[in-house]
């Protein structure tokens, strides 16, 4: 790395990243919330640098009832020394835009991104710790039972539907680490640097990527026959050639024994159209994989009768359609045209 000077812009963004890491002292870093029929409104915990907010006293009452250890700030040791990593961090993002160094540069980006990954995996383990050592004398006892909540996503408990996502906090901290990466990229190329020190970067740059949206990614879960029962119909999924599966943009998935039931399901309107992220099929033919109902191959053919009478099947190959055709009658859809 040659000892040449940062860009301007680069020592104004640090300034602008550090100020923004002392505004994490005062906002939550992650929220969880849970639905439940009881509590229309919902529930709702925020945890900040040093304390825990929102309805703790509620949710520790509940749960008391299943065995899991109360909430309190004195419990947690991180509560007492994240706010010194803030502070630190915020002050290494200010001194590295006076020095003007890149080495320093790289250095943040190595230390902050360590910290994020300590920090998740720490948040992972209190997780685990209450969900699963739980009393054994507690009111209510389900067997093999654990209530650990997601680390962000949606996760069924009983009967309350958990979300864990970032807060203001914790968006500030994605945004900041993917600003460090902007920066050394930009650095990297205004400057020329070396071909193997370009390719460290671009490493480490793709690893904060991974690290930031790798766990957003939300997509089906495979259907448990006999075991899952259809959101809309109720009914046990029994034939692994028919189902389907809805997945929100927050995570939440609804399993379907049948694509008619996905379509009446989407009708009634329980959902709402805009929170929907992907709707996926069962493959009729091969393993039954699920397959993007926008990318399959759908044939409507009276000689099939699926779970609910349905008469829709899906291909994720276009030689299984056309092979199937050849032996049955139908006609050929796509899910778009099917669902207006």
């Amino acid at each position: 790395m040659t000892t040449e000077k940062l860009t301007p812009i680069t020592r104004i963004a640090l300034l602008i990243g550090g100020v923004l890491l002392l505004a994490v002292l005062y906002v939550p870093i992650w929220g969880i919330s849970l639905d439940a029929p009881q509590y229309p409104e919902g529930l709702s915990m925020y945890i900040y640098a040093n304390k825990l907010g929102g309805n703790v006293d509620i949710i520790n009452g509940l749960n008391h009832y299943i065995g899991m250890k109360t909430l309190h700030n004195e419990d947690f040791i991180e509560f007492k020394i994240i706010p010194y990593f803030i502070v630190f961090f915020s002050g290494l993002f200010i001194l590295t835009a006076i020095l003007a160094n890149r080495k320093l540069l790289i250095t943040l980006l190595a230390l902050f991104v360590s910290f994020g990954i300590i920090a998740m995996v720490d948040f992972w383990r209190w997780e685990y710790d209450y969900g699963h050592n739980l009393n054994p004398d507690a009111a209510i006892k389900v067997p093999g039972m654990s209530y650990q909540p997601p680390l962000i996503g949606y996760k069924q408990l009983l009967n309350f539907g958990a979300y864990s996502m970032p807060d203001i906090g914790g968006i500030i901290f994605i945004l900041v680490g993917l600003l460090l990466v902007v920066l050394i990229v930009v650095e990297l190329r205004i400057q020329k640097k070396r071909k193997s020190l370009n390719n460290v970067a671009k490493n480490t740059a793709f690893l904060l990527v991974l690290i930031s949206f790798s766990a957003c990614e939300t997509g089906p879960r495979p259907i448990n026959m006999t075991r899952d029962n259809c959101a809309h119909c109720k009914m046990n999924i029994t034939d692994n050639r028919f189902g389907a599966e809805l997945v929100t943009k927050k995570g939440k998935m609804f399993i379907f024994d049948d694509a008619v039931c996905m379509i009446a399901f989407i009708k009634s309107k329980e959902v709402k159209k805009n929170d929907i992220k992907n709707h996926y099929l069962v493959d009729y033919t091969g393993t039954h994989q699920l397959i993007n109902a926008d990318d399959a191959f759908i044939v409507k053919s009276e000689t099939i009768k699926g779970p609910m009478n349905g008469h829709l099947v899906a291909f994720a190959k276009e030689d299984d359609m056309k092979h199937f055709l050849e032996k049955n009658t139908g006609t050929l859809h796509k899910w778009h045209t099917i669902t207006e």
